[in-house]
């Protein structure tokens, strides 16, 4: 399926690992030009080459600290720079260590900590990048939100919250932005084998025998420490998500905005 990416300008933000690496990849596959925003050059400059490996026309890495404004909006100035126009905005960055305390261990800090990467971070990029939108001939913006959204856990109560506040966020951009002809939609990944989660196996006790890098033994402690099982018996390898990303935020989705999309491995929400 030719999803008319070939020279589309993409920017992915979060893009140095994880789920917003995996969708840097189908869009160099694909021969997009790609922007990955992140804020370590080693990390940036390692997945630009490997983007140029995999066949994007152009990669570069531009070093951003998403949390200031000042840094997003020099970022999409380099952006316009390079690209004079932007096709596809991906916002791929989430709370990692943080959103994850529970209610009583949640301080204000804490919550706004979380909302600042969960939400304002998606905020500042789409304001940052709607000149360089609207100026392109098509345009979509993918935001990554979270399953957990349907389905709550009291130990997920900030990190929950600040991704409900984002899907809330782009069905609003929907709407607003559909005169534009720019196209809104979030993916909401389950229970998959993340970073964050990668770190929250590491930290466990030895005795529960939790391989990090096991998708069965995620699952596993998905299940158990926060009740999100799902109907297949592991969880997800970030490299499946970036397919679905790629179809939403290409010019193939021609007619779906402001759709929430779950990728979860089964379940009944």
């Amino acid at each position: 399926m030719d999803l008319g990416l070939g020279g589309a300008a993409v920017v992915v933000s979060g893009g140095s690992k994880g789920m917003g690496r995996a969708a840097v990849e189908c869009f160099a596959r694909e021969g997009a030009r790609v922007a990955i925003l992140a804020r370590g050059k080693a990390g940036l400059d390692e997945t630009a080459e490997a983007a140029l490996a995999l066949g994007a026309r152009e990669a570069v890495g531009i070093p951003t600290d998403l949390g200031d404004a000042a840094s997003v909006a020099a970022a999409f100035e380099q952006v316009g720079a390079r690209f004079g126009e932007l096709n596809v905005l991906v916002n791929a960055a989430g709370p990692v260590g943080v959103g994850t305390k529970g209610f009583d261990g949640s301080d204000d800090a804490e919550w706004v900590a979380t909302f600042d990467i969960g939400t304002l971070s998606a905020v500042r990029t789409v304001r940052a990048a709607l000149p360089l939108l609207r100026a392109a001939q098509w345009a979509r913006i993918v935001n990554v939100s979270a399953h957990s959204t349907r389905r709550q856990s009291p130990g997920l109560i900030a990190y929950t919250a600040s991704k409900a506040a984002l899907t809330s966020v782009s069905k609003n951009l929907a709407q607003s932005l559909a005169a534009d002809g720019i196209l809104v939609n979030t993916v909401s990944p389950g229970s998959f084998l993340s970073e964050g989660m990668k770190g929250y196996l590491r930290a466990q006790p030895a005795g529960r025998g939790i391989d990090p890098d096991s998708l069965t033994d995620a699952m596993r402690v998905i299940k158990e420490d926060f009740g999100h099982p799902a109907f297949l018996p592991r969880a997800g390898d970030p490299a499946e998500i970036g397919p679905v990303i790629a179809f939403v935020g290409s010019r193939a989705n021609s007619y779906m905005t402001g759709a929430d999309i779950n990728v979860d491995g089964g379940s009944d929400f």
